[in-house]
């Protein structure tokens, strides 16, 4: 259906009423100077940058990581650079369905991690990530 160009209220052009505000019929232009848009109701409480089911997963990710980097104080990696002490969790199959598998974690430091992330065909090669797709028997 295709809208009408009719009368604005407050400029007289004929135009796509584009509101309907106590009887006027404004153009999106005189709508959009209207001051203050009293028709409108915003929004005062801002929206949250992570879901109430995420900062719960976080939290329990939080004490996981803690307890993993305690048990695995050394970086498995070695690589040149290498900051000995384990400083991060790297997901070897991504963070997705993964983010609380342990079996799938590797300590490292920063460095090395780093390094990783950038380099993903040699971490593969190096046994640091693994595929995605590939079903999890002992996680699953």
């Amino acid at each position: 259906m295709k809208s009408k160009a009719k009368p604005c209220s407050k400029c007289g052009n004929l135009r796509i009423i584009w509101k309907n505000v106590g009887g006027e019929k404004l153009c999106k232009t005189c709508w959009s100077c209207q001051s203050g848009n009293k028709g409108i109701k915003k929004s005062t409480k801002p929206i949250s940058p992570r879901s109430s089911k995420r900062v719960k997963l976080d939290a329990d990710y939080s004490k996981l990581r803690m307890a993993f980097l305690y048990a695995n104080p050394m970086c498995a990696a070695h690589l040149p650079g290498c900051g000995v002490q384990a400083t991060d969790v790297h997901h070897k199959r991504g963070r997705g369905k993964n983010y609380l598998a342990v079996n799938t974690w590797v300590a490292l430091c920063r460095s090395c991690h780093s390094w990783l992330e950038t380099h993903p065909k040699e971490a593969k090669a190096l046994g640091f990530s693994e595929d995605r797709l590939v079903n999890n028997e002992e996680g699953d």
